[in-house]
């Protein structure tokens, strides 16, 4: 189960005027506002598959989102450094201030679980002594389940994005295959090479997404 919002993307107009700073090759630009050219998309698309040290302009295309995902997935994409900042929701300052509820886990996660970290966060708010609250909350700490759903924002360039597509094409997590999809949605996504690509399996139904992409684009 994973959830994307499109909050921006920004860079686009930029990275393809740098893109030809190499050739001092501007006047050969026919890329608009919000669109890039056919000559442009063609120098761009032969520099990427050249190999990342030749598509340094896809660097400078950034892109922040939303996204709501399992920890396990988190403990994956956390393999990802080089452009890609990401800022999370506060497990350890928030996890004992709201209910445990099914919509905070993903479909993995088994009702007794859940249950029984509700028990151990009422029995966390209820009492007054600091040593046994301490000890309640680690109990919590401890028993979350990777099925937990954290939210980050994320800022990734589209050079990052492209190896991370990649690299997970075929992935048997079907938050990868929701996560490509998302990556199809993108503007200019032909830069990611996949834009015409089709998962090789459905996307469960529990999977949930959220494409926004009336976002500012730049």
């Amino acid at each position: 189960m994973i959830s994307i919002e499109t909050l921006e993307v920004a860079g686009i107009g930029s990275a393809i005027h740098a893109m030809r700073n190499p050739y001092d090759s501007w006047g050969k630009s026919d890329t608009v506002p919000n669109k890039v050219g056919p000559a442009d998309r063609e120098l761009s698309e032969k520099l990427s598959k050249a190999g990342p040290e030749h598509a340094k302009h896809l660097r400078m295309i950034m892109v922040w989102a939303n996204i709501k995902a399992p920890l396990y997935w988190w403990k994956e994409f956390d393999t990802y450094r080089a452009g890609v900042e990401k800022l999370s929701c506060s497990t350890m300052h928030t996890i004992t201030k709201q209910e445990f509820t099914r919509d905070m886990f993903s479909e993995k996660v088994s009702r007794a679980t859940i249950e029984e970290l509700e028990g151990l966060r009422k029995a966390y708010m209820t009492s007054r002594v600091e040593g046994v609250r301490k000890n309640i909350w680690e109990q919590i700490i401890h028993n979350l389940p990777s099925g937990f759903l954290q939210r980050r924002t994320v800022m990734i360039s589209y050079a990052a994005l492209r190896q991370i597509c990649k690299q997970r094409r075929g992935h048997k997590l079907s938050e990868w295959r929701v996560f490509r999809k998302w990556t199809r949605s993108l503007p200019e996504a032909w830069t990611l090479d996949v834009e015409n690509e089709e998962d090789e399996e459905p996307i469960c139904e529990a999977c949930t997404t959220h494409f926004d992409t009336d976002k500012e684009v730049t």
